[in-house]
């Protein structure tokens, strides 16, 4: 082979090599700028000291270069782009955008670098709450914003049901014992943490097929965009009756919110080895190999009596490394887990640990914490997380400054040493989009810096270039809801954001609507209904703007909601002073509150019970299939479990959703059959209380179709509904 001959054949091997990773990053460009980026180009360059970096450079010809070491840094710096030079904001309610012509160009060059090597994403419960019936179109929407954010390490657990359907058949299971151990769609997080087993199912053969292929393409398509797929390792479940039916010699985890855990195999059953070994084989089969694997034993309160942690931790990893060399094991930190003891033998760089509520409940070494470890991880790395949401429940919630001041106080800790990257670890996704724009930029700036300074670049990247009344009105909006809404005391008791009473189980003086959350409101309502108002007051020249609309949908809601928190309040001292006519005026106007609220929320799909269950039901054409899936969608946000774990168990309403088409037709109801016994009552007629429980249950098992298509048009909806509930000028 003469010279020539052998530079084609290594030209050619090289752009082999290269095609999937640029077809990977220029794909993403394509999809995302509804094919307008071709003046948008891509390079991949080494880093100058090991750490990640992008750049934006204008070019004389009019076209623009992103630059960067890998393709999740270009991603980075593709979105830095379109947010702080063109002003287009990419989010869940907009994914995609046209780009003007000219492309606008940066002045000069943009260059960001982060020391940090990892950006993560994803928590198991976002698997249910969020993303349980996505397809692949929406999967495929969220690599892209994925990818944007220069996440480069995503959890990655659907289809797993189907490597232990396979695995538990090679087992000697039969089909229906492998289905009364899988849980139904809408619950595999809890099966994965191993929480309970086959609530929800059973699965129809579609159900694993499908999932199959939906996750085939899911790792692929992460690979080409440079993301590593965390996937589920082997941590020891098993069926519960394992020990009976296999003779192996297994430990009972006890109960979580009433439902039995599954069974957990001691580390020193010589079987843990041969059936982690067939777990990963079959995992490989289907999935490949990972770089990556999730494993979280005896996750919220698990019993460990009788297990030796320490040869737990050993065998577990030593597992996984016997499957996939080079491997390293993914942990959550949450309440007690990992136990130190689980953990302290492991090798360091084999564990990477989620400090998953850096936020409010960090475990690295921050001393203010409740759940402080004063070691923090010792030689362990770790990610810095925020959790922000739980449940899926909507409503505005963030802690800025905590965020932004936690994560620089932790690199400069001496616990830093071992910090390799931010995480977003959230129970459900699709809600308040600044909240996450503001923790994936904080790798890719090196100084310290205030939400103020902060949000005076996202005004103009959420909504685009503004006339100066409409960005000082937006900017006067954002500082009151950053001050507030986003700006959560640490040591407010509920989890996640302040609860609307409006989707309460209705009581007299209401304290919160699910077990762990609160409604207790740490500002006046009046901050967020001003909000509102100056978003509505500059509503007319950002018509179309769809953040926009998005926005003055949520911020209205939210002050609807805090206004309704309010009135509760009033509603229990007229009824303690038995002020009949007072209460039930007060009562009238809540009522209220909540048709109102329904119809707003009517306008954007992204607020509509239809758009759930819609997806649940587009997962099959099957009568019967369809009837699963929504029966375990409609469950899964009202009544959670069955009868004992909802009440019992506390999980009722721990995922209510302010929704349209729930308010209307179970919140409402619920509330008016409410008002009516308590009047009544006050007026000396006694009646059988209200069924609260049987209402609920009917809702799930009903088959009454809602449009996921919005009904009306944002804007003069919500001025309308602003001027019916707050008549008086604020």
């Amino acid at each position: 082979m003469n010279k020539t001959s052998i530079a084609i054949a290594i030209a050619l091997l090289l752009s082999l090599n290269a095609a999937p990773r640029d077809r990977g990053i220029k794909g993403l460009a394509r999809r995302v700028t509804n094919n307008t980026g071709q003046d948008i180009l891509m390079e991949i360059a080494p880093s100058p000291d090991g750490k990640d970096f992008f750049e934006i450079a204008p070019r004389e010809d009019g076209r623009l270069l992103i630059r960067g070491n890998n393709p999740t840094s270009q991603g980075a710096g593709l979105n830095w782009y379109l947010k702080h030079v063109a002003g287009i904001h990419l989010s869940w309610n907009n994914p995609t955008c046209t780009l003007p012509r000219p492309l606008p160009l940066p002045d000069a060059i943009i260059r960001a670098s982060t020391p940090l090597r990892l950006r993560y994403y994803l928590n198991y419960c976002t698997f249910s709450y969020t993303t349980a019936f996505w397809d692949w179109p929406r999967w495929e929407q969220e690599l892209d914003w994925m990818a944007l954010h220069g996440v480069n390490l995503c959890l990655s657990i659907t289809g797993n049901e189907t490597v232990w359907r396979n695995l538990l058949a090679r087992l000697g299971y039969s089909r229906d014992e492998i289905n009364a151990f899988i849980a139904g769609p809408a619950y595999m997080a809890w099966w994965q943490m191993n929480n309970l087993e086959g609530w929800g199912g059973p699965n129809p053969d579609e159900w694993y097929e499908q999932q199959q292929r939906l996750q085939q393409r899911v790792v692929a398509r992460a690979k080409e965009l440079g993301i590593e797929p965390v996937l589920p390792g082997f941590a020891g479940m098993m069926p519960g009756n394992a020990g009976e039916k296999l003779g192996y010699n297994v430990a009972n985890p006890g109960d979580w919110c009433t439902f039995p855990r599954p069974a957990f195999l001691h580390p020193d059953d010589p079987n843990f080895t041969t059936v982690a070994a067939m777990y990963y084989q079959e995992m490989e089969k289907l999935y490949g190999q990972a770089k990556y694997y999730a494993m979280d034993p005896f996750h919220e309160g698990g019993n460990t009596s009788g297990v030796n942690l320490a040869r737990a931790g050993q065998t577990i990893m030593a597992a996984m490394k016997q499957a996939a060399p080079g491997s390293a094991w993914v942990i959550q930190a949450w309440q007690a887990n990992p136990r130190p003891a689980m953990i302290d033998s492991l090798n360091a760089r084999d564990l990477i640990i989620l400090d998953l509520y850096s936020e409010k409940r960090p475990q690295w070494g921050d001393p203010s914490s409740e759940w402080y470890r004063p070691n923090g991880y010792g030689k362990h790395d770790w990610i810095y997380c925020m959790l922000l949401n739980f449940g899926g429940r909507v409503g505005l919630h963030g802690r800025m400054t905590r965020l932004i001041d936690g994560f620089y106080n932790a690199i400069h800790h001496p616990a830093g040493k071992t910090l390799v990257g931010v995480g977003a670890t959230p129970e459900g996704i699709e809600n308040n989009p600044v909240m996450f724009e503001l923790l994936y930029e904080l790798p890719w700036r090196a100084e310290r810096f205030t939400k103020e300074e902060w949000l005076a670049g996202y005004i103009p990247a959420r909504y685009g270039k503004l006339p100066l009344a409409a960005r000082d009105a937006l900017l006067a909006a954002w500082q009151l809801l950053a001050d507030y809404p986003y700006d959560c005391p640490v040591d407010y008791p509920g989890e996640g954001a302040v609860e609307s009473l409006l989707c309460a189980r209705p009581r007299v003086a209401p304290s919160k609507v699910s077990a762990w959350g609160s409604a207790r409101l740490f500002y006046d309502p009046a901050h967020t209904r001003r909000a509102a108002a100056l978003m509505l007051s500059v509503a007319d020249a950002l018509a179309g703007n769809n953040n926009f609309e998005y926005d003055l949908v949520d911020v209205l809601r939210q002050a609807i909601a805090d206004d309704a928190n309010r009135l509760s309040a009033e509603i229990a001292r007229a009824h303690s002073a038995n002020d009949l006519q007072r209460f039930r005026l007060l009562a009238d106007s809540f009522l209220l509150h909540i048709r109102c609220q329904d119809e707003l929320l009517s306008t954007r799909r992204e607020f509509t019970v239809g758009a759930w269950l819609e997806q649940a039901k587009s997962r099959s054409n099957d009568p019967a299939h369809r009837a699963l899936y929504e029966w375990n969608a409609r469950s899964l946000i009202t009544v959670w479990g069955n009868r004992e774990a909802a009440e019992r168990g506390g999980l009722r309403d721990y995922s209510h959703r302010e929704w349209s088409g729930l308010l209307s037709d179970l919140y409402y109801p619920r509330w008016q059959q409410f008002f009516h016994h308590a009047a009544l009552a006050m007026q000396g007629v006694s009646l059988p209380p209200p069924d609260f429980p049987a209402m609920e249950e009917s809702w799930t098992r009903s088959s009454h179709p809602y449009s996921p298509h919005p009904t009306a048009p944002p804007i003069p909806t919500a001025s309308k509904i602003y001027h019916l509930l707050f008549p008086t000028p604020q």
